[in-house]
């Protein structure tokens, strides 16, 4: 990953409380994790921010580096990895997500 890109991730990462990196967009998710993560932070109702990988070769790859975790989406809160699509399911059907974002908004 070159410099440029890290630093372009980290920018996305630091600067947004809820970023997810996916296939598509909040609006138009073009996959199904993608989409199960939308859904789940729309429940929610919380502001988030999307990176379309699709759209960005070198986020697709640079986002695997940076998280060291091969697959998409990713979602990052409060600046660290949190996970992809299913462990966002099992942190929802928890109860956890909720304070995890709630948490991550209030800082």
């Amino acid at each position: 990953m070159t410099p440029e890109v890290q630093q372009r991730l980290d920018d996305l990462v630091q600067k947004n409380k809820i970023m997810v990196f996916m296939k598509g967009n909040k609006l138009m998710p073009q996959c199904g994790f993608s989409n199960n993560v939308v859904q789940i932070l729309n429940v929610l109702g919380v502001p988030y921010e999307t990176a379309d990988v699709l759209a960005d070769a070198e986020i697709r790859q640079g986002i695997k580096e940076y998280s060291n975790w091969p697959t998409i989406p990713q979602v990052y809160v409060n600046g660290e990895f949190l996970g992809g699509s299913d462990i966002l399911i099992e942190l929802y059907q928890k109860g956890e997500l909720q304070e995890l974002v709630e948490v991550a908004l209030a800082s």
